[in-house]
């Protein structure tokens, strides 16, 4: 294995062990020949004004990083979030939230800003995609403070830290 690749897999593998010590349920698929690490966890808080929120966290490792590549990432994580949730539709005092993780020692620094830039948001769903230069050992994800979804804010910047730095 190249030494970049093995970074790119140490780095999934150490996401995968702060999942399980979270307590979310993880599991591994194949996505069109590409290793898929799922993370899932379900959380309920009344300033959430009685929501639970539903968070989604799927990474891989990958060739190269592009603007492309994580927007259509983001895409389908969103999607299957929603598709695998199950129960009352998003919406109805419940939410989901992801992290869409691709992480690759080749990565376009666009891809970078992309991520850095916004949370992403469709109907009573969140996401802030994680763009993982594994050679610079740099991890961009949004950081802000988003109107829609404020609520959600300080659980999502909590969990990136538990789940992406260290």
């Amino acid at each position: 294995m190249h030494p970049q690749q093995s970074a790119s897999q140490d780095y999934l593998a150490s996401v995968a062990a702060r999942l399980a010590a979270d307590e979310c349920r993880t599991w591994w698929e194949d996505w069109a020949g590409v290793p898929v690490l799922v993370g899932r966890r379900a959380d309920f808080k009344w300033r959430w004004m009685g929501t639970r929120l539903h968070l989604f966290t799927v990474a891989a490792a990958v060739q190269e990083i592009t603007i492309p590549t994580i927007e259509a990432f983001t895409d389908q994580v969103m999607a299957y979030a929603k598709k695998t949730k199950g129960g009352l539709p998003a919406g109805f005092q419940n939410g989901l939230a992801s992290f869409p993780v691709l992480i690759s020692d080749r990565v376009d620094p666009a891809a970078v800003r992309w991520a850095e830039a916004q949370q992403r948001q469709k109907w009573a769903s969140l996401s802030r995609p994680v763009v993982v230069d594994s050679t610079q050992q740099y991890v961009g994800t949004y950081h802000g403070t988003p109107v829609i979804g404020l609520a959600y804010s300080s659980y999502f910047e909590q969990k990136a830290r538990q789940y992406f730095y260290g």
